[in-house]
């Protein structure tokens, strides 16, 4: 992420009718304050443990803000910038350091900033952290699982057998024995976590230790497309998992992150240029749309007239550019968009609080976290 990420989520809202100067021929998000709230609320409702926060998703002020006002109380942090943030507007938050590989000059800051969980995949990452007695010390683990966009093992996580090793090792130095995974972003189905948590079972049980928590990690889906994710459906579940694994379950522990802030905003684009089926828009993969590169596109698109009015158009497959200079600055399928979309439309894209603001790197000098905060302005948001 390039820039300063408190700056984020700040101004006011230019609305998403007719352009009104050139500052409004730059994107922006529309922060949805309600629908933070909404997510929050359904998973300290629904799933079985504690609920923390992975403030990689969106590190803004505003959304930290949001998600403690409704009663988040820990935070899954990845450096200490991001320690620091969640800090600065909620001073008393439990953080959990669940970047496994960590420098001397992290592991320091972290300490100052209060760790209440670490995690580790490797003896010398433990080695790293000198005395750990008392420390909640979660061992990262990996399976080979199907089921989400894409896998996080590449990077993370320790084999069964060396994580039985890890678990070992972190009981003899006095630490406090955890067992955490991630089964990979938006995962659409819950099979990937019944599976995690009878491995974690397992390898507890080879261990010989008794969890102090079991972190099931994020992966939960946010709304791309069609119907909305039954949430539920996940929560029941990994409860019903963690009951036939484990003869006494250990407390549980998730740290989602685009599940819970993804309809926290939208993205508002402008059509720059359009030359038959092909259109150029004021944001691309090196801006908000960084995603689209690896993931499908969304569908909750709406594009909206220069008057405000929406474009009705039949939806029809477009070449979709971005505004930089570098011909790889292309979404790699086309986007469904109404035929009669123009030059000077905007182009509404729903769910896009998570990542969208955070992976915009200012190349070519585009790309904006500018948000509009809706309030008395007379503008109707549309819902997409």
């Amino acid at each position: 992420m390039a820039g300063d990420s408190r700056h984020l989520f700040e101004g006011t809202n230019p609305g998403i009718g007719a352009a009104s100067g050139a500052d409004d021929d730059a994107p922006y998000f529309v922060h949805d304050a309600q629908a933070l709230d909404r997510a929050a609320r359904a998973f300290l409702s629904g799933f079985p443990g504690q609920v923390t926060y992975a403030v990689k998703a969106n590190p803004a002020p505003v959304i930290l803000a949001g998600l403690s006002r409704a009663g988040i109380t820990a935070f899954d942090v990845a450096s200490p910038a991001e320690m620091a943030l969640v800090r600065d507007v909620a001073p008393d938050a439990a953080l959990h350091y669940h970047n496994p590989v960590r420098s001397p000059a992290e592991i320091a800051a972290a300490r100052r900033h209060g760790i209440a969980s670490w995690s580790i995949d490797r003896p010398a990452e433990l080695d790293k952290l000198g005395d750990i007695a008392g420390d909640e010390i979660a061992v990262r683990f990996k399976l080979t699982v199907r089921g989400a966009a894409y896998d996080f093992g590449a990077k993370f996580g320790a084999e069964p057998d060396m994580a039985v090793a890890l678990l070992r090792l972190v009981a003899e130095r006095g630490g406090r024995p955890s067992l955490t995974f991630h089964p990979g972003t938006q995962c659409e189905g819950a099979e990937p976590w019944a599976r995690y948590i009878a491995a974690a079972a397992d390898i507890a049980d080879r261990a010989g230790c008794r969890l102090a928590r079991l972190n099931v990690g994020g992966g939960f889906p946010a709304h791309r497309s069609g119907a909305a994710p039954d949430l539920q459906g996940h929560f029941d579940t990994i409860t019903q998992a963690a009951t036939d694994a484990f003869d006494t379950p250990p407390p549980l522990v998730c740290e989602p992150g685009r599940a819970l802030v993804a309809d926290a905003a939208q993205l508002v684009l402008r059509v720059k240029a359009v030359d038959g089926r092909t259109l150029f828009l004021n944001d691309g993969v090196y801006g908000a749309l960084g995603e689209w590169r690896d993931l499908p596109a969304a569908d909750r698109v709406a594009v909206v007239a220069p008057d405000g009015q929406p474009r009705s158009g039949a939806p029809v497959p477009w070449r979709v550019f971005g505004p930089t200079c570098d011909s790889v600055d292309m979404l790699p399928a086309p986007l469904s968009l109404p035929e009669d979309l123009q030059d000077g439309d905007r182009v509404v894209i729903g769910g896009m609080g998570a990542y969208a603001g955070s992976l915009v790197t200012r190349f070519n000098g585009y790309g904006t976290t500018r948000v509009a905060l809706p309030s008395g302005t007379g503008h109707r948001r549309r819902a997409v």
